[in-house]
């Protein structure tokens, strides 16, 4: 039940619609780099070896 071509292409459309081409670059730089900082926070709030070991 994945998405298909056809989907993919309307969603594309869809999204060059409401950001416009201008301003695509930008919307998907700000994207990667709050992908960026979630991952970072992910890695930051897992236990440390020592953590694990007193548990």
């Amino acid at each position: 039940m994945g998405l298909s071509f056809g989907h993919l292409a309307l969603l594309v459309l869809v999204v060059l619609v409401v950001f416009g081409v201008g301003k695509l670059p930008q919307v998907m730089g700000d994207l990667g780099k709050g992908i960026r900082a979630f991952k970072a926070g992910l890695k930051d709030a897992e236990p440390s070896e020592d953590e694990k070991d007193k548990v």
